[in-house]
């Protein structure tokens, strides 16, 4: 097997343990919510920002947490916090602050015992390989957190078509929402 069938077989060991009537139900509170926040670091962080940009396109009020144009968080906001392991220090702090202000907090981690885990409202768990090869976690062969990164991609696009068919918008409606001046 080659090196790309092997990564696919990964992704798919690790999905094929995924709820997705757990991803509707996620699509469905980010749909009721009012605005949505997301946060992570390093490549998670753009993960992060990457469901970010795809929720704008499909008419959510989103905000990524440390942009110069993001606003306060308040009550009744959503936070979307990713950290593979669950322990990364800024997402764990922010995912504190927005529960201590009355924000809903979901955290996309593999670790359901985490710090970050133990400030969400719910957990995703993304039963991935973090770049800290715990007992627990899956084999990879690719380096650091890949696996789990790939993972939370494909987790997060799967969401974002199960808010997209909520909210009844298409594909020439999302397109509206793209950008047009690159």
């Amino acid at each position: 097997m080659g090196k790309m069938e092997t990564i696919l077989s990964e992704i798919q060991s690790v999905t094929s343990l995924i709820d997705e009537a757990e991803l509707t139900e996620i699509a469905a509170d980010l749909q009721r919510t009012g605005r949505i926040f997301v946060i992570g670091e390093g490549r998670s962080g753009l993960m992060a920002k990457s469901f970010a940009m795809r929720l704008m396109h499909l008419g959510a009020e989103v905000y990524v947490i440390g942009e110069t144009i993001t606003p306060s968080i308040k009550e009744d906001d959503m936070l979307v916090a990713i950290s593979g392991s669950g322990s990364t220090k800024s997402v764990v702090w922010t995912a504190e602050k927005a529960k201590k202000l009355g924000c809903q907090v979901i955290a996309v981690t593999t670790n359901p015992d985490s710090d970050l885990a133990s400030h969400a409202s719910k957990v995703l768990r993304v039963p991935a390989a973090t770049k800290y090869r715990r007992e627990d976690e899956r084999q990879t062969i690719q380096p650091l957190g890949s696996l789990f990164d790939q993972c939370a991609h494909i987790v997060f696009d799967t969401i974002c078509l199960s808010y997209a068919e909520l909210k009844d918008i298409g594909h020439d409606q999302a397109f509206k929402q793209h950008s047009n001046v690159e």
